[in-house]
């Protein structure tokens, strides 16, 4: 079974973290009695629960490239309204 990053995991709600431990641990069982042909749906089936974290992690690094672009620009506005060191 494949974990899915930290990162997504802690943008997991509490509902998604329980169901994402249950199946992490029914896959590792099957993995542990060597039926991987039932391994493939429970890992497809994680796969499904996470993409929604997977798009707030999306949406937290667009959050944070705006609030940066917002940063520069009011730098760029600041440099441009402070007097030159040449007058």
């Amino acid at each position: 079974m494949r974990h899915c990053s930290v990162q997504v995991r802690g943008l997991l709600t509490r509902d998604e973290l329980d169901r994402y431990n249950a199946l992490m641990e029914v896959g590792s069982f099957l993995e542990s009695v060597n039926r991987y042909d039932l391994v493939y749906p429970v890992q497809k089936e994680v796969d499904l629960l996470i993409q929604p974290a997977i798009e707030r992690l999306k949406e937290k690094g667009r959050q944070r490239d705006r609030a940066d672009e917002e940063y520069l620009a009011s730098l760029r506005e600041r440099e441009g309204t402070l007097p030159s060191e040449e007058d």
